[in-house]
């Protein structure tokens, strides 16, 4: 499973989806996870559709999309591409707890981690 955070510094989810400029992702496999890659995703584009696609593209090897913020409308795009997105629940949220949460959640997972996990 494959989580993109919306980070300004790969330790805290302290970024807005259309406003990040890095994706940070992290893979977890069985009961731990490891970084990934940082993706690059400081084009900017006045279009709004436009742009949320773009920043779509940027994550679409993820499963998850954890975030500090989304709008609606991009919520609605990122679960149309099959990726699960997540808003933080809590400011500054580290994102070694939230990897730390999502592994915990494995062992009696929602129904839309069973999909993931699938």
């Amino acid at each position: 499973m494959k989580i993109a955070f919306a980070s300004k510094d790969n330790i805290h989810v302290n970024q807005h989806f259309g406003w990040c400029k890095e994706f940070y992702i992290y893979e977890i496999i069985e009961d731990s996870y490891n970084f990934v890659k940082a993706i690059d995703s400081s084009i900017e584009i006045e279009d709004e559709i436009d742009k949320l696609t773009y920043k779509i593209e940027c994550i679409e090897d993820s499963d998850i999309l954890y975030v500090q913020q989304i709008g609606p409308k991009a919520a609605m795009m990122v679960k149309s591409c099959k990726i699960f997105p997540m808003q933080s629940s809590k400011e500054n949220e580290k994102i070694e707890d939230v990897l730390n949460s999502l592994i915990k959640m494995k062992e009696n997972p929602p129904i839309w981690m069973r999909r993931l996990m699938a």
